[in-house]
């Protein structure tokens, strides 16, 4: 009898762990249109550290020991089959969908290629070193971690955060979570403009270093010479098939059921930040619900019960930098401050990730 067909589109955090844990009772393909894994956890640090540009980029090879990779992209996807952008078509016996969302780069890489991604890392090294004021734009994690590592890599740099939300990361954390922020940036040098809203975006384009000047609703003008926007993106599920539309909500996300079932469908799966799942959209979490989703499948293949899904609480663990950072996690008693966070994220936990794709040590 041969093994039940699983396809998995989309290597992220999600995706590698449902294929690893299917590896060795189903002939999985995972389809990544990526040379290599991308640890986006830590790309605002090799924004500024080349040493961790290297680090980021993980090769695919050891993931799998009976499975396949094949590197391209889904155009259409019906429960039963995938049709690849190449043409092809791979049918399927499970599908997990776990094709994540995007952010502004430096946050994800915005090309394919390692060399390519490292090139443009290098670019936005030289940019900022080139800069004397930094925009940046949202107040979000991304603009908080940008922030924190920009002005901790090169402390000359003018570095200034505005948003339009009154409390930092869009105020879903206790007060003193965003108090604590504000202090340790305030220290770095950098300057929060919260409740700020910009008549019109800057005129040069994200990432080029010429001066410009944007003006405040109140009338302020601020003048930078480097801007990143840190807010936006968008879910990637323009693929589906007419079947699967069903589920899509207005916001490109996949309703799901309590086993991480797309709604409506026995066999489809969606992972991570594609789902509709009512938490914060996080690398832990996406590989909780690959690992969930894998273990769901073996479950149906031998005649097993499901699991069900709890979501995360909400919390984070923000760097600011290498020896700065907030945490808020519920289950550790609530606030964390630098040295803590510091400690938690010194290796981005890339260890864990080299191990789960099979890098020799």
């Amino acid at each position: 009898m041969t093994n039940p067909r699983v396809v998995i589109v989309g290597g992220g955090y999600g995706g590698i762990a449902a294929a690893r844990g299917l590896d060795d009772v189903t002939d999985v393909t995972l389809v990544e249109p990526r040379e290599t894994f991308v640890h986006n956890v830590a790309a605002l640090r090799a924004a500024v550290d080349p040493v961790w540009a290297e680090k980021i980029f993980i090769p695919y090879d050891g993931l799998l020991s009976r499975g396949r990779i094949v590197r391209d992209t889904a155009a259409g996807v019906e429960p039963g089959h995938v049709r690849l952008s190449s043409g092809a078509r791979l049918d399927a016996d499970y599908i997990v969908l776990a094709t994540g969302a995007t952010s502004p780069f430096p946050s994800r890489m915005d090309v394919l290629d390692r060399s390519e991604a490292l090139e443009r890392l290098r670019e936005v090294r030289d940019a900022l070193g080139r800069a004397g004021k930094v925009l940046l734009l949202g107040a979000g994690a991304i603009g908080l971690e940008f922030a924190g590592e920009i002005a901790a890599a090169l402390p000359g740099t003018s570095v200034t955060v505005v948003d339009p939300s009154p409390a930092v990361a869009g105020g879903r954390f206790p007060e003193e979570f965003g108090t604590e922020v504000a202090e340790q940036l305030d220290a770095l040098g950098v300057t929060m403009l919260l409740n700020t809203k910009l008549t019109a975006p800057p005129e040069v384009p994200p990432g080029a270093v010429r001066p410009f000047t944007v003006t405040t609703a109140d009338g302020d003008v601020i003048a930078a010479d480097l801007w990143f926007p840190c807010y936006g993106g968008e879910v990637n599920s323009g693929y589906l098939g007419e079947e699967l539309l069903a589920a899509r909500q207005p916001d490109g996300r996949l309703a799901v059921t309590e086993h991480l079932r797309v709604a409506g469908q026995e066999r489809v799966f969606a992972i991570g930040d594609l789902t509709a799942v009512p938490e914060m959209k996080m690398a832990r979490a996406a590989g909780t619900h690959g690992e969930l989703v894998a273990a769901n499948i073996r479950a149906l293949i031998e005649g097993g019960e499901l699991t069900a899904y709890e979501p995360f609480a909400d919390g984070m663990a923000l760097t600011l930098g290498p020896a700065g950072g907030v945490t808020w996690a519920p289950e550790w008693g609530g606030l964390l401050g630098a040295e803590q966070t510091a400690g938690l994220k010194a290796t981005f936990l890339l260890e864990r990730f080299e191990e789960a794709l099979g890098v020799k040590p």
